[in-house]
Order: structure tokens, then C-alpha cells, then sequence
């Protein structure tokens, strides 16, 4: 009789996560597993969307001599009753459920019109990644107390009437990490410290403690100064340096008529310009600190750079030949930002990075006539950052003169359907090395031509993994390839010149279909085997263009949108939210892109060339050594290497998602 083998594959290999068993399977895709601040994190950032609600003014945080954390606030308290679909308590819903909360219901009357994220997985992870989570809510003249331990309730919901010593409403949560899941269970005190103060900063007349359990000591952050208070602070301790003009500050937010925007979304903003010293910068979107940045800070950028330029060209302060860029302005920036969005976007679980593309928009349009206002008032202040400002923009121009000149003896003549760029600052410049020429075309008119070049590809590359490095050059492709970079072949042991290196970032943009991905295979196979130095230096990225258009009607405040899907994992989490935000199945459309030459200029250029909007991947060896690199591409892309493949993939074949 037949023996089974280990690597059948039937019905029950198939198995379905319940629950919060996918958080316990694979934590690193939910939260920081370091340590535990960011689970600690998830309970703070509720108890500040209630008091940036209106309906708290304290927030306590106490280190426990056990190791565990409460988190207290003075708000509206979880609701307790039983959910009207689910019929178990509201609370335990929230915690044991990973698309669940108050945050979804953005309507008219919604619990929470701005909050801080919107995956759905908040404190259900933090639930699920404790080995003991316990619950008190004083709420509606009654205190109500449940326990989780490893995700699961222990203790089900009890309540008893509130006496005079109870408090009236409000939540605490205290949390057990279980360190199984963290490098190290010490939550380190000096991030916890400044996230703290970084909610009283955004949450003015807020009244924030940390209490240390061990010695009974506390710190207290109240400000009522919000931002320009905290700026003052931060940039006294950081550069020593004064602003060279008085703060600019602001803020703004859309009112019920404003047009492409929500009611409330907007921004507050506090800059300053120093001319030494470190710049201190920290932006938060709906009060969730966002240290990756995101498209409100690009916003903020164009906003300033848009009225300082505009300020320079009014007044004819531009000296001849000198060309302002975003950069010259937002060098010597120091900032805080603080913007409201009705539907934040972010990027990963742990929500580091803000990717709503409206964002770009929202913050720019309140900034740039705020600025161009304040300087036109105060034009001697307005000349003193102008001349900031150009002596930044001549600096740069005299670095990127001397690099001109190391080039020009000897350059090879370029290749004739490489469209160059106009700047010759290799930090900023980028290659895109485009599938086909009708794509070529719309990333041509797509660009920024300023430091965005294109070189269009015919068909696919030669595998180059066993071409001699002398003959690499009687391939067409490959030689454009190499003259139009600026870095001749050369090995990993190798210290090639990268002087001549005329892009900091080449891009690989292909199709995101089967074809695509194996042109993409065959450039990266040329990178790693003949510009090994240019992946080791991070200049090789991979342009990530979206395979799914969804065309959403305008509901309520929104205005009709155009979202788009990386893949069918993101179409699904999209019209998931389409239906949470009250839209019926069939009311918007999906639209699948064959390919880039399909995309008009604009789309291409919004999804997958705007450093601002765009998702790019930079390629890197990763957890990967250089031998056992070696001996993976060998075995993949080597001629004589068929069964070692064919073995491979009978091993590995049912993980991919092929997409044909």
C-alpha cells in the first residue's frame, strides 16, 4: 500500500484563520513586534478619539508593578448592550473581532467623524497578542467589567449599579503582553513618553499622565498652546538655533460647502525656518503620530513651496539661472502637522505612513494661500526666507556643477530613445525602464521632466545570469541599458566607478501581469549579476502600477472617486469599505488595466510615478545572504539547471497566486 507523503496536497491542507488566530499566526504583519508599544498604542489612540470627540479631558496611562499597562480615560465609555446583529455584548465585540469598531460609520451622526485609523483590526490585536486583557466601562449609571486571556473571554460580562465613588463614565483597559510574540517585553519608556505628550500636544486643555507603578512617580503633559508651544519646545532642544522669521501657524478645516472635500477635514500646522541646527518634524493625520510621513506632508511641501515661489517671483528676487525646486524651500523647514481626514489611507497595519492621495490636495490648498497672505503682509520677513531659500537653491546648483564636470570627459553618446531629464542632480534624478513603447509614451507625457527620464524597452531581455560580461554589450537592450545608467558591468567583489552614476533611483515599470513580472525578473537578474553595487546601494526599485481602477459614485459630503487596487487582495479591502460607507454592490465600477499602455498619462502618473503618491519598492537582498542569493537565481534563471526548477516548484507551486 502506498505510504502518504508529507507534501500532499488535498482538501484538508486548506485551512481557514478564525477569529483572531491570523494576528497570533503572523503578529509582524499586524503590529511592531519589537516590543509591545504599539498594542499599548492601539488602547491610548481610542482613548484620544474620545477626547478629540468632545468627550474626555483625561487620559491615564499607569505602569503596573506586574508588568501590565492600564489605560483609563474620562469618555463616553464602550458600549455594553448587546449588538443589535450580533446579539453578544457590544465590548466584546470590539475586542475580539478584527473589522469591528465605532470608526467604520462615517454617516451623518457617526460615533466618530475623524478618527484615527480605519483597518479594523485596533484593539483586537492587542487582544489577541496579551495573555490577559481585562475591561471597566462606567457607563450609563452602571460599571461593567469582562477578561480576555489569550484572545478569549474568561470572565463574561458582569455589571452592578455605580455608587457615589465610581466615576461617571469612562474606560479602562490593562493589558498583559505576552511575550511570546515581542523581541523584548519591556515597553521602552522614553517613545511611550513621547507619544504621550504628543496627544496633550494635539489635544489642547487635555490633561495626559504616566504613572510609574514601581516608584509612584508621574508626569503630567497638558498644553494649551498645542502646537506652537511643542515646536518651541522641540526646536530649543534640538538645534539651539532661532527661527530666522516669526512661526508661521495656521489652521483650516472644510466647511459644509467646501468643494471636493468633507465637512471638518483639513489641517493645523505650525512651521519654522532656522538656518543651522537639526530640523525637528512630526506630523500626526486624526492624532496617530505618522514618523514615515505620507501625503500630508507632501501637501504641506507644495503648499509652502507654491507660496514662496510665488512671493519670489512677485517681488523679482529670482537671480538669473537659478530655478527653484520643492527641496530649496522645505530644507531648513521644521514643522508639526496636524491633519484631519475622514478616511485616512495608511500604509501597513501599524499605520506609520498616510497614502490618501487627496491629502496631497486637502493640506496644499489650505497652506499655500495662508503663507502667500502672511508673507505679502510682512515682506520684510518674506525677503529674509527668499534669500534662505536661493542661497539653498545656488548651493545645490554649485554641488551638482561638480559632479557635471567629473562626467563630461569621455561621456558615451546616449541612447536615441532615451528621453533624458533636465536635472543633473543624481540624488533626485530617476530612470524608469519602461515595458513596451505605447507605455513609454504615456510615462513620457506622465513625467515630471524636470528629473523623471524614460527609456522605453522592445520585448523581453536577454537572461543575462550566464552572459560573459564581455558580450553583454552585443545586446542592444542591455548596452542602452548601461550607457544611459552610467556604470559599466561589474562584479560583486568588484569596487566599480559609480561616478558616472546619472540616476539615484532606476525603476523597473512593467505590467503588473505574468509577463510583466518576468521582464521584471530578467532586469533584476541583469542588476544582480553585472551591477551587483547599484542593488547594494539602494538605487534599484521595482514601480508598483495598480491592476484594478474602482470608479465610486459621489455619496453624501464625497464627491465621486477614482481608487485604485494593487492587486485583488486591495479591490476587496476597497469595496469592503465602499460597502461600510453605505454604497450598494453594483453602484460603483471596476475597471482591470491589461496593461500600462492602457493607462492615459495623468493615471500613470498619479498611481505609479508621484514620489508623493506612488508605492515604489526598493530591491534589496533582504534576509538573504549573497551566496545563498547566488544559488537561488542560479538554480532559476542557470541553463542547465531545468530539474533542480522542476523540483522547486513541485515543492513550491501551491504558494503562488498566479494571476494568468
Amino acid at each position: 500500500m502506498a505510504t502518504k507523503k508529507n507534501s500532499d496536497y488535498s482538501e484538508s491542507s486548506i485551512r481557514v484563520l478564525k477569529g483572531l488566530e491570523p494576528v497570533k499566526q503572523r503578529p509582524g504583519m499586524y503590529t511592531r513586534t519589537e516590543n509591545p508599544l504599539h498594542i499599548i498604542q492601539e488602547v491610548i489612540d481610542n482613548a484620544s478619539d474620545e477626547a478629540l470627540g468632545g468627550f474626555g479631558k483625561n487620559i491615564v496611562v499607569t505602569l503596573n508593578v506586574d508588568g501590565s499597562v492600564s489605560v483609563e480615560d474620562d469618555g463616553r465609555g464602550i458600549p455594553v448592550g448587546l449588538h443589535p446583529e450580533e446579539k453578544v455584548p457590544t465590548v466584546e465585540i470590539v475586542f475580539t473581532r478584527l473589522h469591528a469598531g465605532g470608526k467604520f460609520d462615517k454617516g451623518s451622526g457617526g460615533a466618530y467623524s475623524f478618527s484615527g485609523g480605519l483597518h479594523g483590526v485596533g484593539v483586537s490585536v492587542t487582544n489577541a497578542l496579551a495573555s490577559r486583557l481585562e475591561i471597566t466601562v462606567w457607563r450609563e449609571g452602571g460599571v461593567h467589567q469582562l477578561a480576555f486571556a489569550d484572545g478569549d473571554v474568561v470572565q463574561k460580562l458582569k455589571s452592578r449599579p455605580a455608587t457615589k465613588e465610581d466615576k461617571k463614565s469612562g474606560t479602562r483597559v490593562t493589558v498583559w503582553p505576552n511575550p511570546k510574540y515581542f523581541d523584548s517585553a519591556a515597553i521602552p519608556n522614553g517613545e511611550l513618553q513621547r507619544l504621550l505628550r504628543s496627544k496633550a500636544v494635539l489635544l489642547p486643555g487635555v490633561k495626559v499622565t504616566l504613572i510609574n507603578g514601581k516608584t509612584g512617580e508621574q508626569q503630567v503633559w497638558q498644553y494649551d498652546q498645542g502646537l506652537r508651544g511643542y515646536l518651541v519646545e522641540s526646536l530649543a532642544q534640538a538645534s539651539h538655533a532661532d527661527p530666522l522669521i516669526p512661526l508661521f501657524e495656521g489652521e483650516q478645516f472644510a466647511g459644509a460647502d467646501a468643494e471636493g472635500f468633507a465637512e471638518g477635514e483639513g489641517a493645523s500646522w505650525v512651521v519654522a525656518w532656522t538656518e543651522e541646527g537639526n530640523v525637528v518634524r512630526e506630523s500626526y493625520v486624526n492624532l496617530i503620530p505618522t514618523p514615515a510621513g505620507g501625503t500630508h506632508e507632501s501637501g504641506l511641501r507644495e503648499g509652502l513651496f507654491g507660496a514662496v515661489k510665488s512671493f519670489v517671483e512677485l517681488h523679482s528676487l529670482l537671480p538669473k539661472g537659478v530655478k527653484l525646486l520643492p527641496e530649496d524651500v522645505f530644507a531648513r523647514v521644521s514643522f508639526v502637522l496636524s491633519a484631519k481626514v475622514l478616511d485616512p489611507q495608511f500604509q501597513g497595519q501599524i499605520k506609520e505612513r498616510l497614502n490618501s492621495r487627496d491629502a496631497v490636495r486637502l493640506v496644499a490648498t489650505f497652506v499655500r494661500p495662508a503663507l502667500e497672505l502672511w508673507l505679502n503682509h510682512h515682506v520684510d520677513y518674506g525677503k529674509k526666507l527668499a534669500d534662505l531659500v536661493i542661497k539653498q537653491a545656488q548651493s545645490r546648483l554649485r554641488s551638482a556643477q561638480k559632479v557635471e564636470k567629473k562626467k563630461s570627459s569621455g561621456v558615451a553618446v546616449l541612447p536615441g530613445k532615451l528621453t533624458d531629464c533636465e536635472s543633473s542632480d543624481i540624488t533626485r534624478n530617476e530612470l524608469f525602464l519602461v515595458e513596451g513603447d505605447s507605455a513609454g509614451g504615456s510615462a513620457k507625457m506622465g513625467r515630471d521632466k524636470e528629473f523623471q527620464a524614460i527609456l522605453p524597452l522592445r520585448g523581453k531581455v536577454l537572461n543575462s545570469w550566464e552572459t560573459d560580461r564581455d558580450r553583454l554589450f552585443a545586446n542592444n537592450e542591455i548596452h542602452d541599458i548601461a550607457v544611459a545608467i552610467g556604470v559599466d558591468p561589474h562584479g560583486a567583489d568588484d569596487t566599480p566607478d559609480l561616478s558616472g552614476l546619472r540616476y539615484g533611483k532606476i525603476c523597473i515599470l512593467s505590467d503588473a501581469d505574468v509577463d510583466g513580472s518576468h521582464i521584471q525578473v530578467l532586469l533584476l537578474t541583469l542588476f544582480f549579476r553585472h551591477f551587483p553595487q547599484l542593488i547594494a546601494r539602494g538605487h534599484i526599485c521595482v514601480a508598483r502600477p495598480p491592476l484594478f481602477r474602482v470608479d465610486a459614485p459621489a455619496r453624501g459630503k464625497k464627491q465621486a472617486q477614482k481608487l485604485y487596487a494593487l492587486d485583488e487582495g486591495e479591490l476587496e479591502a476597497i469595496e469592503d469599505k465602499l460597502r461600510k460607507d453605505g454604497l450598494k454592490d453594483g453602484s460603483w465600477s471596476i475597471s482591470r488595466f491589461k496593461g500600462l499602455g492602457e493607462m492615459n498619462a495623468e493615471q500613470l502618473w498619479e498611481t505609479t510615478m508621484n514620489p508623493d503618491t506612488r508605492r515604489l519598492l526598493p530591491v534589496s537582498l533582504g534576509d538573504f545572504d549573497l551566496v545563498s542569493s547566488q544559488e537561488r537565481f542560479n538554480m532559476l534563471m542557470g541553463k542547465g539547471e531545468a530539474a533542480a526548477r522542476r523540483a522547486w516548484l513541485e515543492e513550491h507551486g501551491n504558494e503562488a497566486e498566479a494571476d494568468i
